[in-house]
């Protein structure tokens, strides 16, 4: 972990991780086998670029998949699912799910790291899991309307659930 880093409670870094000087780690996020965070844009080894690192944000219970590039300058979404050998290449929703190369959004995850469906007939798609409600309140931004994102999730919450359970 570099210097001038921020990190969160409750981050998880797993094996082979790089953590660069201008990364700030919110809380609850996860950091994935050999994910990748750049910190310069355009890196030359005869050129020095310190003066020029960008901040890289990931913001509160973001996951990043295994061998996921986050390019510098980006910010990760709350709670959003970043899946495995993704490239991301620019801002990224709170709860939205990404994959690919470079990472396109495939749907919506839940706090609890569930994919959500079709929205009802008012707009709303329950987690699977921990019953939470989601509603797009405008075009690309998902909210949770039982929770606010800022909050820990209550006591009851915390135990994980194997699908169809």
């Amino acid at each position: 972990i570099g210097n001038n880093v921020a990190l969160g409670h409750g981050v998880k870094i797993q094996n082979n991780v790089s953590v660069y000087t201008g990364t700030v780690i919110d809380d609850f996020v996860f950091l994935g086998p050999s994910c990748v965070l750049t910190n310069v844009t355009n890196p030359r080894s005869e050129v020095n670029r310190h003066s020029l690192y960008e901040k890289t944000w990931l913001r509160r219970g973001a996951s990043i998949g295994a061998n996921a590039t986050i390019v510098c300058g980006i910010t990760v979404g709350r709670y959003a699912f970043v899946g495995a050998g993704a490239v991301v290449i620019k801002d990224v929703p709170d709860y939205a799910l990404m994959a690919g190369v470079p990472a396109k959004q495939l749907g919506w995850m839940s706090r609890h790291g569930r994919r959500l469906g079709t929205p009802d007939r008012d707009g709303v798609m329950t987690c699977p899991e921990s019953e939470l409600r989601y509603q797009e309140i405008e075009s690309g931004t998902l909210r949770c309307i039982d929770l606010d994102e800022e909050c820990p999730l209550p006591p009851e919450l915390l135990g994980g659930q194997a699908p169809g359970e």
